[in-house]
C-alpha cells in the first residue's frame, strides 16, 4: 500500500501524509493524467464577474408561462400550498406522470411477470446503480480513484441506464451540495424538507444562491474527459437508447419477451425505482440515522439506504471523507456492492490510485467529532461485576 498526500480535508482536520493510503498505486505521469484532480471542490479561477453576471442574466430570462403562474397562485389561494420559488409544471408533469402510470401498471400487470422479467430488471438496475454510484458520483464528483478508458467507458453507459440529467450537471450540483451542504446554495438541501431533498427540487426553479454557486464550481477536470464529452455531445440520444430502448428491446428480441411486458418493467419500473434509490440519499440519508463520524452535520448513517443504492447510504462518514473510494468504512459487499465492483475492477488493473482514509485518522475524526455511536466506543455506563477475590466454602 502507498501513502500519498492530498489537500482535501476532514472538517476541523488538517491531514498528514500517513493520513490517507491509496490502493493500486499508480506509476503514471500525474500531470498528464485527465483523473488526477485532487482540488474537486474549488471555484472556477477563469470565470470574470462579467462571465457570472451575463450567466445568471441568461438564468433569469427563463420565466412561467402565464397558465403555470395562474394555476400556482390558484394553489396557493385554494390549497394553501404556498412555494417560495417557481414551479416547474414541464418536470411535475413527467415525473408525476411516470410515477402514476408506473404505479397503476404495476398493479394491473405484475401478475403476468416472468423470472426473466425480474431477473433482467434486477441486472439493468444494477448496471444503472453502478453508473451512478461508481461512475457520477465517486469518479467524477470525488475524484476517490481513477480510471482508464475502458472502465469510463462502462460507467458512462451504465450511468445512461439511469435516465438521470446529463453527467455534468449531475457532477457540478453534488460537488456543491458538498460544499454548501444544507444551506440556500444546496440543491437539495434538507432542512427544506424530506420530499424537497427528495425529489421536490427538481420540480420548482434553483434558489438564486445555488445557480451562483453552480456556475462558479470548477468543473474542467470534467469537461476534459472525452468519455464525459462525447456523453455531453450526445446526451439525449445516449439517454433514450441506454434508458428506454436497450433495456427493452433486448428482453424481447433475444429472451422471449413480450415487447409490452419488457417495456413496462424497465421503462417503467425500473426506471422509476432507480431513481428513488438515488433520491432516497438526499433525503432519508440526511435526516435518518446516526452520526458516529461527525455529529455537527445532518447526514447519517442509513443501512436500508446503503442497500438500495448500493452503499451510499453509509453518508456521515461519506461526508466526512468524501474522497474514500469506499464510501464507507466498514461492513460487508452486500452493502456496498459499488465498492466490490471496484474491488473488482483494481484487480484487472481498471480502477487504480483508490483512496482511502488510515485508520488512524477516521480513530481520531470519531473521538473528537463523533455521537459516541460507532462500533469500537466504549460504553460508559456498563461496567463488569467484578469477581470475588475468595470463594465461599459450602
Amino acid at each position: 500500500m502507498t501513502v500519498a498526500t492530498t489537500t482535501e480535508t476532514v472538517p476541523g482536520t488538517v491531514l498528514a501524509a500517513q493520513d490517507v493510503n491509496v490502493k493500486n498505486a499508480s506509476k503514471l505521469d500525474a500531470s498528464n493524467d485527465l483523473n488526477n484532480n485532487s482540488h474537486v471542490m474549488g471555484d472556477s479561477k477563469e470565470l470574470t464577474n462579467k462571465d457570472l453576471d451575463d450567466y445568471l442574466d441568461h438564468y433569469n430570462q427563463w420565466e412561467q408561462s402565464r397558465f403555470g403562474r395562474a394555476l400556482q397562485q390558484w394553489i396557493a389561494d385554494h390549497l394553501g400550498l404556498k412555494f417560495d420559488a417557481e414551479i416547474k409544471w414541464k418536470n411535475v408533469i413527467m415525473i408525476g406522470g411516470l410515477h402514476l402510470t408506473t404505479v397503476i401498471m404495476f398493479f394491473k400487470y405484475v401478475w403476468y411477470s416472468t423470472l426473466t422479467t425480474w431477473v433482467w430488471g434486477i441486472f439493468v438496475g444494477g448496471c444503472a446503480g453502478f453508473g451512478v454510484t461508481g461512475g457520477a458520483h465517486r469518479l467524477w464528483t470525488h475524484r476517490a480513484y481513477k480510471a482508464k478508458l475502458p472502465l469510463r467507458i462502462i460507467l458512462m453507459c451504465c450511468y445512461c441506464l439511469s435516465g438521470q440529467n446529463s453527467l455534468f450537471d449531475w457532477v457540478r450540483d453534488h460537488r456543491i451540495h458538498h460544499k454548501y451542504s444544507e444551506t440556500d446554495a444546496d440543491p437539495h438541501n434538507s432542512n427544506r424538507g424530506f420530499f424537497f431533498a427528495h425529489v421536490g427540487w427538481l420540480l420548482i426553479r434553483k434558489h438564486p444562491e445555488c445557480i451562483k454557486k453552480g456556475r462558479l464550481i470548477d468543473m474542467s477536470d470534467v469537461l476534459a474527459d472525452p468519455v464525459i464529452q462525447f456523453h455531453q455531445r450526445y446526451f439525449m440520444a445516449l439517454k433514450v437508447l441506454f434508458t428506454f430502448m436497450v433495456p427493452s428491446m433486448i428482453p424481447w428480441l433475444f429472451l422471449g419477451e413480450p415487447l409490452y411486458l419488457s417495456f413496462l418493467a424497465n421503462c417503467l419500473l425500473r426506471y422509476v425505482l432507480t431513481l428513488n434509490f438515488t433520491w432516497l440519499v438526499n433525503s432519508a440519508a440526511h435526516m435518518y440515522g446516526n452520526k458516529p463520524y461527525d455529529s455537527r452535520i445532518q447526514p447519517a448513517e442509513n443501512k436500508a439506504v446503503s442497500i438500495v443504492s448500493m452503499g451510499e447510504g453509509w453518508h456521515n462518514y461519506h461526508h466526512v471523507f468524501p474522497w474514500d473510494y469506499k464510501a464507507a468504512e466498514m461492513g460487508h459487499y452486500s452493502v456496498n456492492v459499488t465498492t466490490f465492483w471496484l474491488d473488482v475492477f483494481s484487480k484487472i488493473g481498471w480502477a487504480y490510485d483508490l483512496k482511502e482514509p488510515s485508520k488512524d485518522l477516521v480513530r481520531r475524526t470519531l473521538e473528537k467529532y463523533g455521537d459516541g455511536t460507532h462500533i469500537t466506543t466504549p460504553i460508559g455506563h456498563l461496567k463488569e461485576v467484578p469477581e470475588q477475590e475468595t470463594t465461599k466454602s459450602r
